[in-house]
């Protein structure tokens, strides 16, 4: 039976959907997009990957460079203040969100003293500096390596099938140097297709390789520590390993056997067993348990959890108890999982 998500149908090209707005050739339509804040008491389960395109709060400096100059070499951005991880919002009062706005700028102010603002810790700060005119190419540099935007891959958790919202990961997308919590400014999510795996061995986790199959399959609300969620627009139903399951609270999850479900390069959820090894009943994080991969192919196949993985949906007891988080870096058999009710409540 096809199940009826919340769903944006148009046969019309260059259609992209955002938090709250659908650009459609051009056009920006006003959308109303959002989780219903009720916390679900059954839901279907994940496992299939998906991809994101995460569009943080700013550009994030990710590294400095020096710019040959007639005058020798300059690193202004560097000189100025500024340093890696901060985040720039405004160059001269003017907000910017990608690579190439933050060039039009400087493009835009010639080779005059531009005003950066920046947070950075949380905290705003301003700073001034002039481009430096490169004798190389001729065009006016910061000196800053910077990012604008964060992809990858992992793993859905569970899909409410009334309304399409979904959570995975199990786990926030970070900051790759600082390990912080990126603020998002806006994330679509993407279908996959797994095409390899890269095998985890001791002190070197492994990795699912993919590729985005799709422009848009729905839209993130939300980037926590406890995972992100939003909602999808389709998903097939032959996707679905479990229809219809109850969501299990932190009391019920026990020491002893468990199974996940997850998707490999043949791209088809498969069941996994796995042993729940030690609880943390009070944690509100994202390491709330310890696991341990007993199935032999999937060990076979990846060498235990690997990276993709996360948001995995962890079974026991015919109810959903949580999500694959983390792999221990000395031995990819192991790592940890998160209660399901920290995900929901982050969502909620």
């Amino acid at each position: 039976m096809k199940k009826l998500y919340r769903k944006i149908c148009m046969t019309v090209a260059a259609l992209f959907l955002t938090a709250n707005v659908l650009v459609i050739n051009g056009t920006s339509l006003a959308v109303k997009i959002e989780a219903s804040g009720e916390i679900p008491q059954e839901v279907s389960v994940g496992g299939m990957p998906f991809g994101v395109k995460f569009y943080s709060q700013g550009i994030v400096i990710v590294g400095f460079m020096e710019i040959e100059t007639t005058e020798g070499v300059k690193t202004p951005a560097y000189d100025a203040g500024l340093r890696i991880n901060d985040i720039i919002t405004h160059i001269n009062g003017a907000k910017v969100g990608t690579s190439e706005e933050l060039i039009k700028y400087i493009e835009e102010n010639n080779a005059d003293e531009i005003e950066v603002t920046y947070l950075r810790g949380g905290n705003e700060n301003k700073v001034k500096f002039t481009p430096a005119l490169s004798s190389t190419d001729g065009k006016l540099k910061t000196g800053m390596w910077i990012r604008d935007t964060t992809a990858g891959i992992g793993t859905i958790t569970y899909i409410v099938p009334e309304t399409g919202e979904f959570a995975g990961l199990g786990h926030g997308i970070c900051d790759a140097e600082s390990g912080e919590l990126l603020k998002m400014e806006s994330g679509t999510v993407v279908d996959v297709k797994i095409s390899g795996i890269v095998k985890g061995i001791a002190g070197t986790p492994g990795e699912l390789k993919g590729y985005f199959t799709s422009d848009n399959s729905g839209v993130l609300l939300g980037n926590t520590s406890c995972g992100v969620y939003g909602v999808l627009t389709d998903i097939p139903d032959m996707l679905i390993p479990e229809e219809h399951i109850e969501i299990g609270n932190r009391r019920e999850v026990h020491t002893g056997e468990a199974y996940i479900w997850c998707t490999l390069d043949d791209n088809v959820p498969q069941k996994y067993e796995i042993e729940i090894d030690e609880i943390h009943y009070k944690s509100n994080d994202n390491r709330s348990f310890s696991i341990t991969i007993d199935d032999e192919d999937l060990i076979e196949k990846t060498g235990g959890i690997v990276q993709g993985m996360s948001g995995s949906p962890i079974i026991q007891d015919g109810k959903l108890i949580g999500a694959v988080t983390h792999v221990l870096i000395g031995d990819p058999k192991k790592g940890y999982g998160i209660f399901i009710e920290n995900m929901l409540n982050a969502a909620g």
